[in-house]
């Protein structure tokens, strides 16, 4: 996925980008003079929306079926020669359940989640884990009793999950360690340190930083074979991620799951949940997952089921 326009802030990522490119010098301080303007739209929205976010989200109550009618005079229809009603296209969609990153709410996908739902996306469900959150693990626990209640409100086996930065790292570690590849259908990852990053050392106060660091005993436990999982997988990556050190940490690389890693160009960390194009790939990945995993063989290559690699958005 290509983006033409792209949210970048960060001088240091400049300085490291800007020698591979010593004949576009100008081009990228123009770029980055526009995608620092950006930037700080999109983080001055979010703060605004912040507090919207903050509860949990309220559930709607199951709607009550309504009375039936007296039967008409004449003789009784037996249930064959009734006509069935065909269920719609989402009907059949599992629920997608939207987790948000370090230090951050809901209402980071206030955006995300108005896109699927105009794409036929009826049952989406943001989660808030507690800000004061230390450990992965522990988080992972509690995502699975919440996975768990909402198949059981909504009668269905399996979820989708979109997972942007930490909440990716949850939703994988639910999935690899804990068993929940039976109830997760596609794991959707949005700058998630997969393989831990090294950005900002002075952050390593927190416990819950220091498990997203390479080598950390949460990032090695999820660098083990994971042979029978069955759980897809797409990962975005930007190259244009600061908070990602390197920037290839973003990328799921596994030789046991099915991925799919999607390099998204120009657009930094905040706007991965945000942009209308990384929007289009998440659904577009999921709809073909959808419709590979009603065919009759499973699908061996991660190619058949996250549908194009890339976007162009001029």
């Amino acid at each position: 996925m290509k983006v033409n326009w792209a949210v970048q802030p960060f001088r240091p990522l400049c300085q490291r980008l800007a020698p591979a490119l010593p004949v576009k010098v100008a081009g990228v301080s123009l770029g980055l003079l526009k995608a620092t303007a950006l930037d700080i739209a999109i983080l001055a929205g979010h703060v605004l929306l912040y507090p919207s976010g903050i509860g949990q989200e309220r559930r709607a109550a199951p709607i009550p079926a309504p009375l039936s009618a007296p039967d008409p005079p004449g003789p009784r229809l037996t249930p064959e020669e009734h006509t069935p009603r065909l269920p719609s296209q989402a009907d059949h969609r599992p629920p997608v359940v939207l987790l948000h990153g370090f230090i951050d709410n809901r209402s980071v996908f206030v955006l995300l989640r108005r896109s699927l739902a105009q794409h036929g996306r009826q049952h989406v469900e943001s989660l808030n884990y507690s800000p004061l959150t230390c450990d992965i693990r522990t988080a992972a626990e509690l995502l699975g009793r919440h996975l768990e209640e909402i198949c059981a409100r909504t009668g269905k086996e399996q979820v989708d999950i979109v997972g942007h930065s930490l909440g990716g790292l949850i939703a994988r570690y639910y999935v690899q360690r804990l068993g929940g590849d039976r109830r997760v259908r596609m794991l959707v990852t949005l700058g998630t340190p997969h393989a831990g990053t090294r950005v900002a050392p002075l952050a390593n106060a927190h416990p819950i930083v220091r498990q997203m660091r390479p080598g950390s005993p949460v990032i090695e436990e999820l660098s083990r074979p994971a042979s029978g999982c069955r759980t897809r997988f797409v990962s975005f990556w930007s190259d244009f991620d600061p908070l990602m050190v390197p920037l290839e940490a973003a990328r799921l690389d596994h030789p046991d799951l099915l991925t799919r890693n999607v390099r998204v160009s120009g657009i930094g960390h905040l706007a991965l949940p945000v942009h209308p194009a990384v929007a289009t790939g998440i659904r577009q990945a999921l709809d073909a997952s959808h419709i590979s995993a009603q065919s009759e063989e499973e699908p061996q290559d991660p190619a058949d089921f996250t549908g194009p690699s890339g976007l162009t958005v001029a």
